[in-house]
């Protein structure tokens, strides 16, 4: 039920950022220069566990194509879109990071994503491996045009 409601605010969040790019690029050209209000729906957030993998999986492609970088603060997740930017704070000591998806995982079940070794180690979380955690979204990836 938690997972249906998240992956709701995230289609929500996504929905209203496209509405937002589509309205100012279709703006006439006077109504560009007074500011537009901006929408801020409300945040997807799921709590689950969270892991880390480090400098083994260096180079080997993600599931985005990309290059895995442990240096970089990306995560893998489930179902989120590759570029969705996400809040991720550790619920045991509330550090917080800000990371872009640009992987698919975690595979055990019980867990909600996995971290590099450079968000492992903002988070406070190197020598756990494993922690208690809390998923925000904070920008999703625009819908692509036809």
């Amino acid at each position: 039920m938690k997972s249906s409601v998240f992956h709701a605010a995230v289609a929500a969040v996504a929905l209203a950022l496209s509405i937002s790019t589509a309205t100012a690029q279709s703006a006439a050209p006077a109504a560009a220069t007074s500011a537009a209000p901006t929408v801020k729906p409300a945040a997807a957030v799921e709590s689950g566990k969270l892991a880390w993998y480090g400098r083994k999986f260096a180079g080997r492609r993600t599931a985005s194509g990309e290059a895995f970088n442990p240096d970089a603060l990306t995560m893998a997740h489930k179902t989120l879109p590759f570029g969705a930017r996400v809040k991720v704070t550790s619920t045991t000591n509330k550090k917080s990071v800000t990371l872009r998806v640009n992987d698919r995982g975690p595979t055990q079940a019980d867990r909600v994503g996995d971290v590099s070794l450079a968000a492992a180690r903002q988070l406070g979380m190197v020598r756990a491996g494993v922690i208690d955690a809390e998923l925000e979204v904070i920008a999703a990836v625009p819908a692509k045009k036809p």
